[in-house]
């Protein structure tokens, strides 16, 4: 199997691990737009040679790991040149512009929309992680577009990694993700921000923080060369989420300042619910 992944970080690199892994005889060839990650992907060993967008001609199989944006050109383009029975699946946090942006391309039947909830805050060939995707589940949108044969490729593939399928259109998942990680990003990005701007002493940050600091700003360390594009691509839903999200920020702030510590604490004591919707949930998720 000819497999050409565009895109050589967290998600593309850990995908092409488990590839080779499951299937000793795939020939994986990368490309990413920094010269420099190729060269780290064939030093790790995760691709075997560098190539070009033009190599999808030759793949069966072309993996698309790249910022949302950049997929919404970068995908049209690959359709055009593979051949009839290649498979093409993305790997995106958004869906919905991309299942539009290809909804009449003459090779629509050729792609399959997925995503992945998987991932670190970490990012480039050096974050990619055997098993990341073992266990976690695969959202996949408007599998009844792509041809059977292809669907049966892509689930092989998602199976080998250990991922469990679960079927979304494509707007719905837009809206969920929102709510479950595209929010959390943000917050922990503007956590961030709000401690460094008060902190300016950063010693004292170092100090004086404890895990709870450290799990809940640990998404800021995520990439903002990909998740700027997200929040783009996303931005009606985003927009509805950090709305609703500030607007409990505020009764929070009310209560406090009204001393209404009994409502604190129910409010607090109704979250608490999480614990169980969350009960075996990997930690490693976004």
């Amino acid at each position: 199997m000819n497999v050409f992944v565009i895109g050589l970080g967290l998600i593309g690199g850990s995908m092409a691990l488990d590839i080779k892994t499951s299937n000793k005889e795939a020939n994986i060839v990368g490309f990413d737009a920094n010269e420099a990650h190729m060269e780290e992907a064939v030093s790790i060993g995760f691709i075997d040679r560098k190539g070009t967008l033009e190599d999808a001609k030759e793949a069966d199989v072309v993996i698309v790991s790249i910022p949302v944006n950049v997929s919404l050109e970068v995908i049209p383009k690959v359709l055009d040149i593979v051949k009839d029975d290649t498979l093409v699946f993305d790997v995106g946090s958004t869906k919905a512009n991309i299942c539009t942006a290809i909804e009449n391309h003459p090779k629509r039947r050729n792609f399959l929309a997925a995503h992945p909830i998987a991932g670190t805050e970490f990012s480039g060939p050096k974050a990619a992680i055997r098993g990341l995707y073992t266990g976690k589940t695969n959202i996949v949108c408007e599998v009844e577009k792509t041809a059977f044969k292809l669907q049966e490729r892509g689930f092989k593939i998602f199976n080998d990694l250990g991922m469990r399928i679960r079927y979304m259109d494509p707007k719905a998942h837009d809206k969920h993700i929102a709510y479950v990680s595209h929010l959390s990003h943000i917050s922990s990005f503007m956590l961030g921000k709000t401690v460094i701007e008060k902190e300016k002493n950063e010693r004292d940050i170092f100090d004086m923080a404890g895990s709870g600091f450290e799990s809940t700003v640990r998404l800021a360390k995520s990439s903002p060369a990909m998740w700027s594009p997200i929040f783009e691509q996303n931005k009606e839903n985003v927009i509805e989420t950090l709305e609703e999200y500030i607007a409990n920020l505020q009764k929070f702030k009310e209560l406090m300042q009204q001393d209404d510590y009994n409502a604190i604490y129910k409010e607090m004591a109704d979250t608490n619910r999480i614990k169980e919707i969350l009960k075996g949930i990997s930690i490693k998720t976004s």
